[in-house]
């Protein structure tokens, strides 16, 4: 297990009727917010009517910036970011999911930074000075309730990257199951796979004796493969919902990876098919972690046993490691179909036309290589893809 630090600031406030307390909570921590939200199904819904009412008997005063779709785009952080420096806003409330919550956190970075916000994603900028962020989840999937991500697809050449800093983490996060009772069966499904993908990023690692680590991780993969069939069933089961709902926070807050190597591999290949496609990020994940772990399986079979056997209950067979490890890998492509995900890019109605793109993309044009458990350069990243046709 190597060193690290753990420290995540987010109050969490889990249950029914939680969103009833954003108003408190935001007037704690600013006096003029930007309240950041989708494309209008928190007001079909009411949950809007909520966080207005909430806001107004706290007397915070408050602006509006609607309009995040999935994959956020770079345009609309700049329209929130020019917002916000004109209504002198200091706090930032996302009502949404993770595309809600990072396009949220690009605006905080942005506000106060003299330069392109995007310096950030592309150019390793660091931030100075940031606006808060607060949080009334909707969409149990990305965990950037309480992580220190954000992703941001730039329009300009559809690149979609990535920023990871403590200061962007969500001061306050409210999560009430009840919310997601209207999620149609593919956003659940989508955050199905992409809270189990954060796990498997943290999971697979070249780094040794981390097995109070890996019993979280299995912990965390097993409660989401139970509980999305059954939250998927029935839209209102509670119970199911609220497992879910909570998978979706412990597997993105960092707790998962503690005394570890993260990968990350993954995820910068679906990057690179959602930047291109515009595919959910779940089901793109669902598409490159069969791929990858058909790739790099043999890197370590004793871990891929022990995922097969810890996740899926697959007895190990001693004499034919290999053998549980592709029963493992075939298992959670089952679960994805399962669930109604693509596992192929045929699945998705995609081509290999812009495989070689993407890979470019991917490795900063083969200059750089990605991943940990194993290091991946752009040839290892074409035939990735081209398993997954």
């Amino acid at each position: 297990m190597l060193n690290f630090v753990y420290d995540n600031s987010t109050k969490m406030v889990f249950g029914k009727n939680t969103e009833q307390e954003v108003g408190k909570l935001t007037k704690e921590a600013g006096t003029k917010v930007l309240l950041h939200y989708g494309s209008g199904s928190i007001k079909k819904y009411g949950l809007y009517d909520k966080i207005i009412k909430s806001l107004r008997e706290e007397n915070v005063d408050f602006v509006e910036l609607g309009g995040v779709v999935p994959n956020p785009r770079l345009s609309l952080v700049n329209k929130g970011i020019e917002l916000c420096r004109k209504e002198n806003v200091d706090f930032i409330l996302a009502v949404g999911g993770g595309s809600a919550i990072d396009s949220a956190k690009a605006i905080a970075l942005g506000v106060n930074y003299d330069g392109d916000v995007w310096d950030f994603y592309s150019k390793g900028a660091q931030p100075q000075e940031v606006l808060p962020v607060g949080v009334v989840l909707t969409i149990p999937a990305a965990g950037s309730e309480s992580s220190v991500s954000s992703v941001i697809t730039n329009e300009n050449g559809n690149f979609k990257r990535g920023f990871r800093s403590e200061v962007i983490r969500p001061k306050f996060a409210i999560l009430n199951p009840e919310i997601t009772y209207t999620l149609p069966n593919y956003q659940t499904s989508c955050g199905a796979v992409d809270m189990i993908g954060h796990v498997i990023e943290r999971y697979f690692t070249n780094t040794t004796n981390v097995e109070i680590t890996d019993r979280l991780s299995e912990s965390v993969m097993t409660t989401v493969i139970n509980n999305a069939p059954l939250a998927l069933n029935d839209n209102t089961d509670y119970n199911s919902r609220a497992e879910l709902m909570w998978a979706g926070a412990l597997a993105h807050n960092g707790i998962c990876g503690t005394g570890r190597v993260e990968d990350w591999a993954s995820h910068a290949m679906e990057h690179e098919l959602s930047g291109i496609y515009d595919i959910a990020h779940g089901a793109g994940l669902a598409i490159v972690y069969p791929a990858w772990m058909k790739y790099v399986y043999k890197h370590d079979l004793s871990r891929f046993a022990l995922f097969a056997n810890k996740v899926f209950g697959i007895e190990v067979n001693g004499d034919n490691l290999e053998e549980t490890a592709l029963k493992g890998i075939e298992k959670l492509e089952e679960f994805y179909r399962s669930i109604n995900m693509p596992t192929r890019f045929s699945d998705a109605n995609m081509t290999d036309e812009h495989i070689e793109e993407m890979a470019t993309k991917a490795s900063n044009n083969g200059e750089k290589i990605i991943g940990q458990f194993v290091k991946l350069n752009k040839e290892d990243i074409i035939n990735i893809y081209k398993l997954a046709l």
